[in-house]
């Protein structure tokens, strides 16, 4: 009976604290507060210096964690759009690898004068320490309702989710020269790396594509295609860890592949992963929070403290520096990017590894990394969204999000029934119509349930249904999308300007202060690099006290923008200079052709008279 009775204590405790994590992220998101300090603080809370749970199974730890990141990593490739990584997996690359690699012996070589550590044990806290956190990095972003330019946000995203492989590997190579110091050549280190990433690319996009087969092939009853893929994931994720591959590489390829590939039921497997992946983060931080004692951090503060700043401060920003030089980055890009390096779970889940295997001094590297992780999410987490809007790498008028409702249709997969409210300040009022690839359905419009005949244009407060192709409906989102306050601006300062125009023109008329990268850009490829799905009439872009607009579209691609000015009286100056840079030309055309005009009239008249 005491068995039964601890098993119900464990249950009651671990849902505990999973409701009481849930609820804290609505404190998070109020507060911009990175959610794994949230979940961390949690699980020190019950933990042995708290409420007295001792909790030191690395056994479990790590099994947990593994299946975590699956489907964490699995989500973030299921969640990536191929069109939106154009320029960005070059240098994202580069960062996963060679920049891991700079940041773990830099950082290595710092913890090893601080802590007195030899060489081997250095670079090992330096390897636990050197992969990112994608999740919360993302997670500020979006609760500080920012959007960063497309290059950032897909370097960032990708580089947090391939980096993984590397430090696990560095991080279990090291463990094997650390017990085994004379079994290990560099040779062996690099030919098991090639084999690992071999293995894990072939499997992960096997997977991908078996998944998407198995999905528009087969019947399953209602319900099990979600279970049926996440439990695929962790499969491919297990055969590649058995093969000697990277698992955590093979499950991103499987979800980037099944994400991109028409299949049935995939609103219903992302719905499903929304809740799987939230459940893994929350479990995850709990456990790796509840391994921690408190009373023994202290000890390791000073140090600990000195490794985290030395890690933003030089080892960050010099891989970041090395990594990006031959991509042409903007210098306030490469600061961002060097400073959004948090560390998170992944480096305190590769903590755990040293202590799993009875490496010496496996503490060190524990509460080491768990300090790194702190320190990093306190201070660069609540920084962030202050330093994109400082370097002017988050877009000044991301779209706003969107209330869409997704149906599965059965035995479709090039369609799928999507449903919008329809705001006032929707785009689609503006424009009277829909892409031709959208097919309205029904308009609920209170109390009735009309045709698309019977309810003529979309009015504001309807609601309505459209069947609309997977990899369109993003671009469909922009239409049904609340733009606060667009109707409401002033409409005194209108220009319309083909898309082979310069910004640099523009920042000029406008005193605008612009990045160089994004000056030198026309605004054509500003469009073309905010919308990467492609440019739908009514997207805008904010620049300060002017709003550019597509007006004209063809084919995706913008190729007339208006210039909206907010407050005319702001920039009269600026719009006068415009009015006369646009109007001396013609006025040039005009006074020529009234001169040739006048001395034909001249010559008429003086030929009369002779």
């Amino acid at each position: 009976m005491s068995s039964i009775a601890l098993i119900n204590s464990a249950l009651l405790l671990g849902s505990g604290l999973v409701v009481l994590g849930i609820l804290s992220s609505l404190a998070a998101s109020r507060f911009g507060a990175p959610l794994l300090l949230v979940f961390l603080g949690l699980g020190m809370l019950v933990g042995e210096n708290g409420f007295g749970v001792v909790f030191d199974d690395y056994r479990a730890t790590y099994l947990i964690g593994s299946l975590a990141l699956a489907v964490i990593l699995f989500d973030g490739g299921l969640r990536t759009r191929v069109a939106e990584l154009r320029g960005a997996v070059a240098p994202a690359v580069a960062l996963a690898t060679f920049g891991v690699l700079v940041t773990s012996l830099l950082t290595g070589l710092a913890a090893m004068a601080m802590l007195g550590l030899d060489l081997l044990s250095g670079l090992l806290v330096g390897s636990v320490v050197a992969s990112t956190d994608a999740a919360a990095v993302f997670f500020l972003l979006r609760s500080n309702g920012l959007a960063l330019r497309q290059r950032v946000n897909a370097t960032l995203e990708i580089e947090s989710s391939t980096n993984d492989p590397i430090a696990v590997f560095l991080v279990l190579a090291l463990v094997e020269l650390a017990l085994a110091p004379h079994g290990t050549t560099a040779i062996n280190l690099i030919e098991h790396l090639a084999l690992s990433g071999a293995v894990g690319c072939i499997l992960g996009l096997a997977g991908g594509v078996a998944i998407a087969a198995a999905l528009n092939r087969l019947a399953f009853p209602a319900g099990l295609h979600p279970l049926f893929v996440i439990f695929c994931a962790i499969f491919i994720f297990a055969a590649a860890s058995v093969a000697q591959g990277s698992g955590f590489l093979a499950v991103y390829l499987a979800g980037l592949v099944l994400g991109n590939r028409p299949v049935r039921a995939l609103p219903s497997v992302i719905s499903f992963h929304d809740a799987a992946t939230w459940l893994s983060q929350i479990v995850m931080f709990l456990i790796l929070g509840m391994l921690v004692t408190p009373s023994t951090l202290i000890s390791f503060a000073v140090p600990g403290i000195a490794v985290a700043a030395f890690l933003m401060l030089v080892g960050r920003p010099v891989a970041v520096w090395l990594s990006l030089w031959p991509f042409r980055f903007s210098r306030s890009e490469k600061l961002f990017v060097s400073w959004t390096g948090l560390r998170g779970a992944v480096s305190i889940f590769l903590a755990t590894i040293p202590m799993l295997t009875g490496v010496p001094n496996s503490a060190v590297y524990f509460n080491i990394a768990f300090f790194v992780v702190l320190v990093s999410l306190i201070v660069q987490g609540w920084s962030l969204p202050w330093t994109a809007r400082r370097l002017s790498v988050a877009l000044a008028d991301p779209a706003p999000a969107v209330d869409r409702v997704e149906i599965d249709l059965p035995g479709q997969a090039d369609l799928e029934l999507v449903g919008y409210p329809v705001l006032p300040e929707s785009p689609v009022l503006d424009h009277g119509r829909l892409p031709s690839w959208a097919r309205p359905v029904l308009i609920v419009r209170g109390p009735a349930t009309l045709t698309p005949e019977q309810a003529g244009p979309l009015l504001a407060g309807d609601y309505g249904y459209f069947l609309c192709p997977p990899m369109r409906v993003r671009r469909l989102d922009r239409l049904f999308a609340a733009f606060e306050g667009h109707r409401e601006r002033s409409l005194a300062g209108v220009f319309a300007f083909p898309a082979a125009v310069r910004l640099s023109e523009i920042a000029r008329a406008y005193s605008l202060d612009l990045a160089t990268d994004v000056a030198n850009q026309t605004l054509g490829e500003l469009f073309a690099d905010t919308f990467p799905e492609g440019v739908r009439e009514g997207d805008r872009i904010g620049l300060g006290p002017v709003t550019l607009i597509a007006r004209s579209v063809d084919d995706g691609a913008a190729t007339a923008v208006t210039l909206l000015i907010d407050e005319a009286d702001e920039v009269e100056a600026s719009l006068g200079r415009v009015v006369l840079a646009k109007l001396m030309p013609r006025l040039k055309v005009a006074s020529q052709g009234a001169v040739q005009l006048f001395g034909s009239a001249r010559r008429r008249l003086t030929s009369l008279f002779d």
